[in-house]
């Protein structure tokens, strides 16, 4: 059986994460992550380190936030001392409450305008 290794090669978390490894270099600079690096300069990420770029990549392409309000939903997990993955799931409840929320009350406001011109 082969056992896990700690440390994880930017290939392997790109492709893990879904995206290309410019966009991991790119976040990085954007998120302050600062991965540990070999004597040649090889960049090597942790588990935790994984679930962080996972969950930015939710940010930022499922749930539309911009890269100001990922790094706030990032920093609010982190004052908190929330574990990024609970804090992801929560979100995305919190989120599509809030998301359902605002179309039930427009479209309320649709039908009431319809209502008076029938």
């Amino acid at each position: 059986m082969r056992m896990q290794c700690a440390h994880i090669r930017i290939g392997e978390l790109a492709k893990r994460v879904g995206v290309e490894r410019f966009v991991i270099r790119f976040w990085e600079k954007e998120f302050n992550i600062k991965s540990p690096r070999s004597n040649g300069g090889q960049r090597f990420y942790t588990p935790k380190e994984l679930e962080t770029f996972k969950t930015i990549r939710n940010l930022l392409y499922k749930q539309k936030f911009t890269i100001e309000g990922a790094r706030r939903v990032l920093k609010d997990a982190k004052d908190n001392g929330l574990i990024i993955g609970s804090y992801r799931t929560s979100l995305d409840t919190d989120i599509r409450n809030d998301v359902l929320y605002k179309k039930l009350t427009t479209v309320r406001s649709q039908l009431v305008k319809l209502r008076e011109l029938i």
